[in-house]
């Protein structure tokens, strides 16, 4: 999992722990991720299967992608489909992958890097490995966060963001001992790259072995850590976790996280997205690609989609 790493933390800023006055907060449940497959048969991790929408809200869905190694013409992706109502963040820490959509926007996102779709009011997209990957097969790792828009700004215009590796603020812990990626939101004064519609934080966490993460966290977000790899510890009362496995935390304005001295992943360290958003505590119908309020809703973007309202592929890209 090369993504983003440090040679020295100890030369990154330093977000500072939660001073005495801060409430910590405990762990609410911890759950396992069960294993699917997904668009034209690519391997996932379903992050959020164990929780509910009412304890992940704003967020709707998190599925890990990988890690798998594929053989060369063996690599799958997601070939073109519609989306409404919401934002889709695909962050990949290895391999290639590469995304268009019916709006001319995408790229190729590579190790390290972010591309944030805005939906809003509907889109087509598709993202499929790229002819590297294809060819030579490989490591193909990364994640897929959605994540939701209020109902007024359900229809807002579609929009994409590409954030690059360099683009992430690096942070490191109180004592040097973790690798903070941030890439939206804010920790300690600190701001991701990325612009969300709604307010979030959102960071990939390097935890090495036998170190703490104390960390202050909006006591107006939900707190969410979901293990990519390794084992530790969350909370004060020290409930176990491994990985694919979502920590949801309670109530309260500090977090805390610890790592075994012994790790068996494939990094030797702890692996952790940490999510964090402002709950929007509307009513969600959530059916296939679209997330909307009401079923009407729900109908109206299956028949804009099939009428066409959604954008067309364009024609360099029809395959």
């Amino acid at each position: 999992m090369p993504s983003v790493s440090v040679d020295n933390l100890l030369v990154l800023p330093r977000v500072k722990a939660p001073d005495a006055t801060k409430r910590w907060r405990k762990v609410y449940k911890v759950s396992t991720a069960p294993h699917g497959v997904e668009g034209a048969g690519f391997e996932v991790w379903r992050g959020f299967f164990g929780s509910t929408m009412q304890r992940t809200d704003p967020f709707i869905f998190l599925d890990q992608m990988g890690p798998v190694v594929y053989e060369p013409k063996e690599a799958k992706g997601a070939p073109w489909h519609p989306h409404r109502g919401f934002e889709t963040v695909t962050y990949l820490t290895d391999g290639q992958m590469v995304h268009r959509d019916s709006q001319g926007g995408g790229g190729v996102i590579s190790e390290g890097d972010t591309q944030w779709m805005t939906a809003g009011s509907g889109i087509l997209h598709d993202e499929l490995p790229s002819e590297k990957i294809i060819e030579k097969g490989g490591l193909s790792h990364g994640v897929q966060l959605w994540v939701n828009l209020p109902r007024s700004k359900k229809w807002s215009p579609p929009r994409y963001q590409a954030i690059e590796k360099s683009d992430l603020a690096l942070l490191t812990n109180e004592d040097g001992s973790c690798l903070i990626r941030l890439i939206a939101g804010e920790l300690d004064g600190h701001r991701g790259a990325g612009s969300t519609h709604t307010p979030i934080t959102y960071a990939h966490v390097t935890m090495y072995p036998d170190s703490q993460l104390r960390l202050e966290w909006n006591p107006a977000y939900n707190a969410l850590a979901y293990i990519l790899e390794g084992e530790g510890w969350a909370g004060h009362e020290r409930a176990p976790f491994r990985s694919h496995q979502l920590v949801d935390f309670g109530d309260g304005d500090a977090i805390l996280l610890q790592s075994k001295k012994e790790q068996s992943s494939s990094t030797k360290a702890v692996e952790i997205l940490l999510l964090g958003g402002q709950p929007i505590r509307e009513p969600v119908v959530h059916y296939g690609p679209f997330v909307m309020n009401t079923k009407e809703e729900i109908v109206e973007a299956i028949e804009d989609y099939q009428r066409g309202r959604m954008g067309t592929v364009p024609a360099q890209w029809i395959n």
